[in-house]
Order: C-alpha cells, then sequence, then structure tokens
C-alpha cells in the first residue's frame, strides 16, 4: 500500500494531508526518513509520524447531531466541548469538514481519511443540505440570486438549490463548503441567518438523531456514501441523479 494511504487508513489524516506531512519529513519507514508518499508499505515496515508508530485501526463513521455551542474539531483546548467528546468511541476520530459552533444538525466523524476527504474535496462535489431560519422572509428575487450564485469576498459562489420552506425558513442544497457560506449568502442578500441546521450529506439524512447524540453508520450506509462521492465525479446527484441547481 502507497504510504500516504497507509497514513490515511491508520487515522492519522486524509490522504492529501498525509502528503503535506510526508513531504514535510514527519514520517519514517523503518528509522529513515521518507518524503515519497508513493513508498510501498505494510504493517511490518515500522512507519512512525514524528516518532509514533503508526498502524491501520478498524475503520469507523459516526453520524452526529451536533449541539450549538461545540466545536467541530477533534480536540478544544478551551472551556467548550469538542464534537469528538459527544462520541463513544475508542479511535482516533476527527469531523469530516466543519459546522459553525452556533450551527446544528449533521456532522459526520470518522477515522477513514480517504473517505472523508472524498466526502470534502470540492472536485466529488457531495450535496450538503440545510435547512436556515432567516431574520426577514426573504423576496423571491433574493432566492433567485442565491439559486444563481452570489459574489462573496473569496469569490463567486457555485449555483445552489433553494427552496422556500416557511415564510422565513429556507431549504438550500449546496455541493460546495466554504467557511461560514450559508450566513454570508443571506448577508450579501440582505439579510441574516437566525438558525442553520444540516439535514443531509449526500445521501445520509439526519432523520430522528437526538440532539447532541451520535450513532455509528452500518457498513451499507458508509457504502452509501462511497457511491455518492462517484456519483457526484461523474455529473450525478446522489437522490436525483442531477446536479444541484
Amino acid at each position: 500500500m502507497r504510504l500516504a494511504k497507509y497514513l490515511a487508513h491508520s487515522g492519522v489524516a486524509s490522504r492529501r494531508a498525509a502528503e503535506g506531512m510526508i513531504g514535510a519529513g514527519r514520517v519514517s519507514v523503518g528509522g529513515e526518513r521518507v518524503t515519497d508518499p508513493a513508498r510501498d508499505v505494510d504493517e511490518s515496515s515500522g512507519v512512525t509520524v514524528d516518532g509514533n508508530a503508526v498502524a491501520p485501526e478498524p475503520l469507523e463513521v459516526w453520524a452526529l447531531n451536533k449541539p450549538t455551542g461545540v466545536v467541530s474539531t477533534a480536540k478544544e483546548p478551551g472551556s467548550r466541548l469538542a464534537v469528538t467528546d459527544l462520541v463513544d468511541s475508542e479511535r482516533r476520530l476527527y469531523p469530516v469538514g466543519r459546522l459553525d459552533a452556533d450551527s446544528t444538525g449533521l456532522l459526520l466523524l470518522t477515522n477513514n481519511g480517504e473517505l472523508a476527504n472524498r466526502l470534502t474535496h470540492p472536485r466529488y462535489g457531495v450535496s450538503r443540505v440545510y435547512r436556515v431560519h432567516l431574520r426577514r422572509a426573504p423576496a423571491e428575487s433574493d432566492l433567485e440570486a442565491l439559486r444563481s450564485g452570489v459574489t462573496l469576498e473569496d469569490g463567486p459562489t457555485s449555483p445552489a438549490r433553494v427552496e422556500r420552506i416557511e415564510e422565513r425558513e429556507i431549504e438550500v442544497t449546496l455541493g460546495e463548503g466554504r467557511k461560514r457560506q450559508l450566513r454570508r449568502m443571506a448577508e450579501a442578500v440582505g439579510n441574516e441567518v437566525e438558525a442553520l441546521e444540516r439535514v443531509r450529506i449526500g445521501s445520509l439524512e439526519l432523520g430522528g438523531l437526538e440532539y447532541g447524540s451520535a450513532r455509528r453508520l452500518s457498513d451499507a450506509e458508509i457504502g452509501a456514501l462511497w457511491e455518492d462521492a462517484r456519483s457526484m465525479e461523474t455529473g450525478g446527484d446522489a437522490k436525483s441523479g442531477k446536479r444541484a441547481q
């Protein structure tokens, strides 16, 4: 197995991040520093990162209904809870993407770096669905602007699927994930987000998972997430067979 993939399967980091660690000279094989991410290794090769031995561990994927005030990090040096504090697992889990501390809803945690990369890399465009409660009822022209894409300080957003649920509540499907994107999109049309909940990632729905609770995904659900990434890579949508508009 290639070294970068081995590190990802060991729960160290995503494959892309692992390549950076290797390039930085943090990884050794058999006591020798290695900078080639394509180096073939196995469990007998003596792979270490920063002097610590690593080996593949059983892979897990968890779904969490993240509460407000909990940060999307593996560890939180301050007084606030980290999302990993809410998952009953001995594995070295880390969040797949993030939700702001003041946002709620579906967040995945895993030690499968390859899957995490697939679900977050823009190339694969795995859809995410959000329920957004706005301060003011948006005009239809505002919704059309959000659907077509608005200009933010880091560039225009991609087209999104936007549906009105109630007077001040909308459902938004995105295929990209920038920092505080939905809040900035609302500001771009003169509005403000009061509450934001993520209800679906690819084909996986939040469903009846209780607020603040987590559950381990089945093999079938994990397989479906892999299919979501493959489907979007070839231009389809996990549910409808179409790209989000």
